[in-house]
């Protein structure tokens, strides 16, 4: 993306709208216009940042009970589960499950 350097809004890529019909970068808003004379590219790789565990890590698994209930990725009978209040009180609990094989 580029912005205008006289009003800072987003410049539009424009086909025929320089003087000999050339494409070219346009402001909506006030008349500035930058002619594209080649191909350019720019590239930002952005960094990733951490993401947070958000049901606690391995250390909050420790010490929670298991069910019989089958694993659909390995079919192992058995998983731990953990209940958390999501929603507002008259809701019920949201159970979240994690198979007994892989921890």
């Amino acid at each position: 993306m580029h912005f205008c350097p006289s009003c800072s809004n987003m410049l539009l890529v424009e086909t025929g709208a320089g003087q000999s019909g050339e494409t070219c970068l346009v402001c909506q808003t006030c008349p500035y216009m930058y002619p594209i004379s080649k191909p350019f590219i720019s590239r930002t790789i952005l960094k990733r940042k951490e993401v947070d565990d958000v049901l606690g890590g391995e250390e909050a698994w420790a010490n929670v009970d298991s069910i019989e209930v089958v694993c659909p990725k390995c079919q192992h009978e058995r998983a731990y589960f953990k209940q958390f209040q999501l929603r507002s009180a008259d809701e019920p609990m949201t159970v979240f499950y994690r198979c007994c094989n892989k921890a």
